[in-house]
């Protein structure tokens, strides 16, 4: 299925971030790509950005992470795809090149040991993989069913064969057999920098292109001095990196998990200049404007940062009245989006007080209409 860049992107369509089944081709990526750009252009034309930059995609193997429907049909398992609305005419799958070369090689092992077992079999009605780079794999069952003693024993064998860490999760239940999570190892500028990345909390599935992502934020930000807010730092994607651009960096996060894991990197990295605050962005615009006051900034000085930049990776809702009035103070703005129509919105507030300098595509779902962008921006009046 091939975008039209004429109509617009529904957020229906930004929503689904699965690969569709039959739309994979290679021979046509190209193409694909261009008319992104194309729609990009076309939706940011009066806000007169600089030439856009396009950071493309593997055309195969690209996901760290895949999820599949289990059909279970005449006692045998098998993984499977629905199209929207069609939960009783599976796709089954019996290769995945969307996912990462570790995945494919890991499949039909699994589907093969699925098939041997009735405790593993029974009532699974979901596979999740989460991989690396490096070939690291969890695996995580879901079951329609209690996991009792007997699953347990024979999960573990299923893990000492394959050589995986495995989650198994029912109502109410989750069995963690070894790690929950596995360690991502991105290559940005030269250096090295190691990520926790848990299951079922977000991370960007296209590895290759995060690291393009992440090099560009990377060089964005090498003329600036100072330090750095940051909202929506999530797992400390972009902070970790980031860190060795700025003085110090202060970031906020919502998510527990998150906070959890942002922590557990900035310590596998080595990194000593980053405090964060668990709180929404609205929450932490309140505290720079002194209209409330949280317990959890009492071992934070806001005062004592000299913020020069600000980084905001919002979720696709974009960013709220009160956010954008905070971005605006800041002399530089760099601005990642997973959407482009609110990103086009809050840019055209933005853009009344700031000068867009550089304009980015990264195409981290290849074959979809999911677009990621990023934006530098630095104030209009110095």
């Amino acid at each position: 299925m091939t975008e039209q860049p004429a109509s617009p992107i529904t957020p229906s369509h930004l929503i689904t971030i699965k690969t569709p089944i039959n739309t994979t081709n290679p021979e046509n990526y190209d193409q694909q790509l261009a008319e992104k750009c194309q729609y990009i252009n076309t939706l940011m034309a009066a806000l007169s950005p600089p030439k856009i930059e396009v950071f493309d995609s593997p055309l195969e193997y690209y996901r760290m992470r895949a999820e599949f429907k289990m059909w279970q049909q005449d006692e045998t398992v098998s993984y499977a795809m629905f199209q929207p609305g069609t939960s009783k005419k599976p796709f089954i799958i019996d290769v995945f090149p969307v996912a990462s070369k570790y995945i494919n090689q890991l499949m039909p092992k699994l589907l093969k040991r699925l098939n041997q077992s009735d405790l593993l079999r029974k009532r699974l009605f979901q596979t999740e993989f989460l991989a690396t780079l490096s070939g690291e794999i969890l695996i995580t069952l879901i079951y329609h069913k209690p996991l009792n003693e007997d699953w347990v024993r024979e999960a573990e064998n299923l893990k000492k064969e394959l050589k995986v860490d495995i989650v198994g999760r029912s109502r109410k239940q989750k069995h963690t057999l070894g790690k929950n999570y596995v360690t991502e190892k991105l290559n940005v500028s030269g250096n090295i920098f190691y990520y926790q990345q848990v299951e079922a909390s977000f991370t960007q599935p296209n590895a290759v292109v995060s690291e393009k992502m992440l090099t560009w934020a990377v060089d964005c930000v090498k003329p600036l001095t100072g330090d750095l807010l940051e909202l929506y730092c999530g797992n400390g994607n972009f902070t970790i990196p980031l860190s060795h651009q700025f003085r110090r960096i202060l970031a906020t996060e919502i998510s527990k998990t998150s906070v959890h894991s942002a922590k557990y990197n900035m310590t596998l990295n080595n990194i000593d200049n980053i405090q964060i605050a668990r709180m929404s962005s609205e929450e932490f615009s309140q505290a720079m404007d002194k209209k409330r006051s949280f317990r959890r900034l009492k071992d934070i000085d806001l005062d004592g940062y000299e913020f020069s930049t600000i980084l905001i990776d919002p979720p696709r809702a974009g960013l709220d009245h009160h956010t954008i009035e905070i971005v605006q103070r800041f002399e530089n703005i760099l601005y990642i989006s997973c959407n482009p129509e609110t990103l086009k919105r809050d840019l055209e507030v933005i853009n009344q007080t700031h000068k867009i300098e550089r304009f980015a595509l990264f195409d981290q779902f290849p074959y979809t209409h999911h677009i990621e962008s990023g934006v530098m921006l630095t104030s209009a009046h110095p």
